[in-house]
């Protein structure tokens, strides 16, 4: 910092929101600065009633947090976490001779800056402090030209804040009262779901095509390479059936050849004696411009790709490499670079690969933001002259590596020539005559390309789900003029079924919402994160599959709510929300109509407001309609009609149901872990059929009670059938060596008689019993408890033997180590082989360094190492975990005079009660 400016200034107090940026940019300000951190948001609306101020709970705002009667009026509160940190901004204001505002120059950090000046009240002059990169000229140029608070963007950030809680508060309750306790709605996150449940649907109406072709290889007689591929695509003039050409329930949409296995295999046994020759060569040239600078949306998305990160850990990684100074800022929706990055872009470039690789002019990548006051530059590393990924390795940990050099390569690129080469697209004829049938003209097609002049290639290469069509491949043809004679070395017929749509990653979620104008890319990681949480989606792999709450959700809202999930709707409201953040718009009117409704404006959506809408809409509901998802018809097992089967959402999750309510109708839980577009017909019954398997072993000799062996929702267990009423069922679960095909009734018998006494301890005279329990067999004496080695020991294990374990030191519950239950592969990041092993709360994952758990849709036998490793780097993320803190113990509070005498009066009430149960 320049001394005339610290002179000048006097002593001033600087407030980030985080405490790592505070100290980044604590050592670029002199001694006359104090920089301090709100930690995030200081105030918010209340999360729960217990947060709203004692005098505030009776006026009619308190219920939503917003009073909509009176300009839509917010309750802010001060979180009770951030009271110690608003105590001590306020200790520190008090030295201060200028306070600066140094919060992100987004919409929500405007906002962070305007609580702050709300809730510390300063007597002192207020400046706001923005910038987008953490470096000492970025820090220097922020003080020397600070700004006021942008009421704009406050008021665009309020609003949506508003906005999100009249959304969630007045829709979330009907899914509490026609669906299940506990969910929630959300002006986004509803959008996206539906979008994951219609990709489901489409999954479960898809029905496979088969189709047949047959694959060439053509010899050319010289040259090298002298041979080549090529693909059957046309019959007698006419195009044969590729994939494109059915739709979604397995039928053809085209005039086209359709070959099956038969046909496939007699045209290829005619063609082998067929002469051929190239009929054409199309030549064109080939050239591929670098892709522009990350912005928010596609770094997410490409991070997905190449790095198996999920949003949260990309954006968790952004935030830490900018607050210490690596990147700037990462939530933009700009490709824009400066001309200070367009030169260091270039100049590393130019020093790394060469002059030939660097245009004569800058490449300027100016994209249409609907927000110009939020259009920041793109996301690059920081300063005027950028670290390479070797200079700062040893600075970062492996995955802020792996993002900041992910960043690194991205920029440098966009500032490269472009690849240059040629493509070329072949058409081979071949000719069988009659002998008998018709002359037959057969054609394929070969295509192949070859880069000359790599370019922007050599410093990356855009990930793609086909490693086919990545730019960098290339596919060499031999040099082929037209009518050039060809002789067929290989003529194989080749198989091929159409796929279901594929179901969205995170990444292609992201560009899904993005190209609807839905979210903006500060929200991406957030809404995501929350589908999940909630329990609407979970990951198999890295696709996402929606849940059947997610189906009952969505079906609720399209049916009752359709314009609140209405992809036109949901994106023009985010332009509204930008009017109202560039002044174009004012909120409260805009509210007003999306709220109470405005028959004559297009404001809010126009028509009935939200608030109407849910009042008069939620006796409509059918709950049994909208929890129900029929998925066919199955045959009566009397002989009867069909009957229908349906899942249906229950309050202890989804179950299928065969037949109508009542005593016809059965029943059997799903897994949480079955995608909805596997639940077939087929898997129904099967699970239908395993729910009501039931064995019957024999009888209890001592009780004459049947004992039957059944398949439960945590496993299969053995129970009796009391003859009398009242009198309790005993069960006992199956060991883990047993299973329900097998178990006898000795088996059985045995297992009843745990949990089994061996006697009293002579100590302290406690009982002595064996047990098994969720975590294994043990046994136990009062509080103490020995783990033993295997299921067996329950019922060998004897009253010394026991004694003896019990008075062996605990180990902590550590027994030698189990072999995994699957190695996986090197971890991308550690390099370390990774393993699935069995834990005390079930599978993880682990590279020796870090353990993830599973996630629901996870399994031990289907996971990869793709996913492994996506678990493991989330788990990285969120940093070593934080042991809790034993809550102290208060001191018994003294009662007054009043208290004592109610206390007295209550006992003296409950006495007489007392001692007549005595």
């Amino acid at each position: 910092m320049t001394e005339s400016t610290v002179a000048g200034g006097g002593r001033r107090l600087v407030i980030v929101e985080s405490p790592a940026k505070a100290r980044t940019i604590a050592g670029d300000l002199g001694p006359d600065y104090v920089v301090e951190s709100s930690i995030g948001h200081i105030r918010d609306l209340p999360g729960r009633s217990a947060e709203i101020p004692a005098d505030k709970k009776k006026e009619p705002g308190a219920r939503l947090g917003v009073d909509v009667d009176n300009g839509f009026e917010p309750l802010y509160v001060v979180h009770p976490d951030k009271k110690q940190q608003v105590a001590k901004l306020r200790a520190a204001l008090k030295d201060a001779d200028e306070l600066l505002l140094a919060t992100d120059e987004d919409r929500e950090g405007e906002a962070i800056a305007w609580h702050l000046l709300e809730v510390l009240q300063p007597r002192v002059p207020v400046r706001r402090m923005v910038f987008h990169e953490i470096t000492r000229d970025a820090i220097r140029e922020a003080v020397e030209h600070p700004r006021d608070i942008n009421r704009n963007l406050v008021d665009a950030q309020e609003t949506r804040r508003i906005l999100d809680r009249l959304f969630g508060y007045e829709v979330s309750p009907v899914l509490w009262k026609k669906v299940m306790p506990r969910l929630s709605a959300g002006r986004v996150q509803s959008v996206a779901t539906r979008l994951l449940v219609e990709r489901e649907r489409a999954r479960m109406r898809f029905r496979s095509a088969g189709y047949w072709d047959l694959e060439a290889t053509f010899d050319t007689g010289v040259g090298d390479p002298r041979t080549f591929d090529a693909t059957l695509v046309g019959l007698d003039g006419k195009r044969v059936a590729t994939g494109r050409d059915f739709n979604e329930t397995g039928q053809l949409t085209s005039d086209v050849v359709h070959l099956d296995a038969e046909a496939a295999a007699t045209l290829g046994a005619r063609l082998e004696g067929a002469s051929f020759a190239v009929k054409s060569v199309e030549p064109r040239p080939y050239r591929r411009s670098p892709y522009p600078p990350f912005m928010t949306s596609t770094l997410q998305q490409e991070a997905s790709r190449k790095l198996r990160f999920s949003a949260q850990v990309t954006m968790r990684l952004a935030q830490r490499l900018y607050e210490n100074g690596y990147i700037t800022y990462m939530r933009t929706d700009s490709t824009t670079l400066s001309d200070t990055a367009l030169s260091a872009a270039r100049d590393q470039a130019r020093e790394l690969y060469g002059h030939d690789y660097v245009p004569d002019s800058p490449r300027r990548y100016e994209r249409k933001v609907k927000n110009a006051q939020e259009a920041h530059e793109a996301i690059r590393p920081s300063g005027d002259r950028f670290r390479t990924p070797q200079h700062v390795r040893g600075e970062l940990g492996t995955d802020e590596f792996r993002l900041y050099e992910l960043i690194w390569q991205r920029t440098v690129a966009s500032q490269m020539a472009d690849a240059t080469g040629q493509s070329v697209s072949v058409r081979v004829s071949g000719t069988v005559a009659g002998n008998g049938d018709a002359a037959l003209v057969a054609e394929f097609a070969a295509s192949g390309k070859v880069i000359t002049f790599p370019g922007f290639l050599r410093a990356y290469v855009e990930e793609t789900d086909d490693e086919q069509e990545r730019e960098d491949r290339e596919r060499r043809l031999p040099q082929l003029t037209e009518a050039q004679s060809l002789a067929a070395e290989r003529m194989e017929a080749q198989e091929h079924s159409t796929n279901p749509p594929a179901r969205f990653t995170e990444a292609s979620l992201v560009k899904a919402l993005e190209e609807l104008g839905i979210g903006r890319p500060s929200t991406y990681a957030s809404i995501l994160g929350t589908i999940q949480d909630r329990g609407y989606v979970f990951k198999r792999g890295t696709a996402l599959v929606p849940s059947f709450t997610a189906f009952a959700v969505v079906g609720l809202l399209e049916q009752h709510f359709g314009r609140l999930v209405d992809y036109s709707f949901t994106a023009s409201m985010e332009d509204d929300l930008d009017e109202i953040a560039r002044g174009d718009r004012e909120r409260v009117q805009w509210l007003a109509a999306f709220y109470f409704g405005n028959p004559d404006a297009a404001d809010g959506g126009g028509g009935e407001g939200l608030k109407e809408l849910v009042h008069h809409r939620l006796g409509d509901i059918d709950a049994r309609e909208v929890n129900s998802i029929p998925i066919g018809v199955a045959p009566s097992e009397d002989g009867g009609p069909d009957q229908p089967l349906v899942v249906r959402v229950g309050r202890y999750g989804p179950y299928v149901q065969r037949g109508v309510d009542g005593e016809t109708s059965d029943r059997a839980s799903v897994p949480e872990d079955l995608p909805p577009d596997e639940l077939t017909i087929d898997k129904a019954l099967s699970l239908l059929q395993k729910q009501s398997d039931e064995r019957v072993l024999g009888t209890d000799p001592a009780t004459n009670e049947p004992i039957v062996v059944r398949a439960g929702r945590y496993g299969p267990y053995i129970t009796t059938q009391p003859l009398d009423e009242g009198v309790a069922p005993r069960t006992a679960s199956l060991f883990k060596t047993m299973d329900m095909e097998s178990v006898t009734i000795d088996d059985a018998l045995r297992l009843l008689t745990l949990p089994r006494s061996l006697g009293n301890d002579p100590a302290n005279g406690e009982e002595i019993t064996v047990q098994n329990g969720r975590y294994g067999p043990y046994v136990k004496r009062g509080t103490e408890s020995r783990s033993l080695e295997s299921e067996e020991q329950l019922f060998t294990i004897g009253y010394d033997e026991a004694l003896a374990l019990l008075a062996q030191p605990k180990t902590g519950g550590r027994r030698a180590a189990a072999a995994p239950l699957r190695e996986l592969g090197a971890d991308p990041v550690s390099g370390k082989p990774v393993v699935v092993k069995e834990g005390r709360f079930g599978p993880y994952v682990t590279d020796g360094e870090s353990n993830a758990s599973l996630r629901k849709g996870d399994s031990v036998e289907e996971i990869t190492i793709e996913r492994a490793a996506e678990l493991l780097a989330e788990r990285r993320a969120k940093g070593p975990a934080t042991p809790r803190k034993r809550a102290a113990k208060k001191a018994p509070a003294k009662k007054s005079a009043a208290k004592k005498a109610a206390t007295k009066k209550t006992a003296a009430k409950k006495t007489p009660s007392r001692k007549k149960k005595d």
